[in-house]
């Protein structure tokens, strides 16, 4: 209150004037609090309504998938990524785990929080149709305050990718293995035998050791062939990029596989147009094309073609083709036939010498260049592989 409202009221005092002015005053000011208690209640309803659409967005949009469950079993909340991964549609909240979920184990779980505490790192499998899923699932027991069982929560890591890696790993080295076993026994078979005596007679000794050379010579091949796959997978091969006429280059990745090409009795055909021309390393396409001519070779048709052919793209760059009239690739090894080590025929690849690797030298090199290459193969009727080499490099 004012000094003037004081002294007003000093002068109405005794008077029923004071009466009615000191109640006017204090319905004005009830009212003005009330309106300031209800503003600052809209205003923090308003503040927890976004902050529960920023916390409830967040949670959605959380990689992994979070479950809370209440006393009760049933689902109190659960984000977009746990319905991703069980297949079960929004909302969840109401329904047991196991009706959301489908798994036992994961129902499991949640009872074991019962008598435990947390279940940490416990690996989940899910059988789906296209493919098995592996999740990590952490679980914690919820308490109250009085320390009453109030529910739990679930987090699951899909842990797909990082299995499907250790997988590619394992079998990568598992293939290295073999490859190098094989070689290194013949070698060391070869030297024991030399050793044994057979160096005394010198067409034993020769044939033995054109037998250590050959498989040395493979060693180091497939050594070589390990070590540009790891400068490629790091980013640490330099291209050396520069216009390079195409036509030209066929005929030279043409010329060099004459030998062999005479050996099986295959023509060679180049009709790639002359004036097509893309930057690249000259050096590393010689190889994407000695690789891909040596496999058409190899295991096309013997007394068989082999053709390089190519088109100019425009502004877009170029596209190289390799085709042979062989027996064609299955239709189940096309998606795995630039994998390390994969081979369609495991017989006869290993009868023919090479290391496994030609083909994802072929596909690292083309898109290190920036391109991409593809095959396209019917049984019967022969294999065609198709190079697209961009006029600028993408660096992204």
């Amino acid at each position: 209150m004012t000094v003037l409202e004081t002294l007003l009221l000093l002068a109405l005092a005794g008077t029923g004037g004071a009466v009615w002015w000191l109640r006017g005053r204090l319905a004005a000011a009830t009212a003005r609090h009330a309106r300031e208690l209800a503003e600052q209640r809209q205003q923090r309803e308003q503040e927890l309504r976004a902050q529960s659409e920023r916390t409830a967005a967040l949670f959605d949009r959380m990689v992994e998938g979070i479950i809370v469950v209440g006393p009760d079993g049933r689902i109190r909340i659960s984000n977009r990524a746990a319905g991703a991964l069980f297949h079960f549609p929004p909302p969840a909240a109401g329904r047991t785990v196991l009706e959301a979920t489908r798994h036992h184990e994961v129902a499991a779980l949640v009872a074991r929080l019962d008598r435990e505490a947390e279940v940490l790192n416990h690996e989940l499998r899910l059988d789906g149709v296209a493919e098995t899923r592996h999740l990590q699932v952490n679980a914690l027991a919820l308490r109250a305050a009085d320390g009453a069982r109030d529910g739990a929560i679930l987090v699951f890591h899909d842990l797909t990718r990082l299995r499907q890696l250790e997988s590619v790993r394992q079998e990568f080295v598992a293939n290295v293995s073999h490859e190098l076993r094989t070689p290194l026994s013949l070698i060391k078979s070869a030297a024991e035998t030399l050793i044994d005596g057979g160096k005394n007679d010198p067409a034993v000794t020769t044939r033995f050791l054109e037998i250590i050379d050959k498989h040395a010579n493979r060693l180091t091949l497939l050594i070589d062939d390990l070590l540009l796959l790891a400068r490629l997978d790091s980013g640490r091969v330099e291209l050396n990029l520069q216009p390079v006429d195409l036509r030209a280059a066929a005929q030279d990745a043409l010329d060099d596989a004459a030998i062999i090409a005479r050996a099986r009795d295959v023509s060679l055909a180049n009709s790639v147009p002359a004036g097509t021309v893309v930057p690249a390393d000259p050096e590393r396409l010689r190889q994407v094309l000695a690789n891909l001519i040596d496999n058409a070779i190899k295991y096309g048709k013997e007394g068989g073609r082999v053709e390089i052919g190519g088109r100019g793209l425009g502004g877009a760059g170029a596209e190289l083709t390799v085709r042979d009239d062989g027996p064609g690739i299955p239709g189940e090894a096309k998606a795995r036939i630039f994998e390390r080590f994969y081979r369609v025929d495991k017989a006869r690849s290993r009868e023919q010498g090479g290391t496994g690797l030609g083909l994802a030298i072929v596909k690292n090199v083309v898109q290190a260049h920036g391109g991409d290459v593809r095959v396209e193969s019917t049984p019967g009727q022969g294999t065609e592989f198709f190079i697209f080499l961009p006029a600028k490099r993408n660096l992204a």
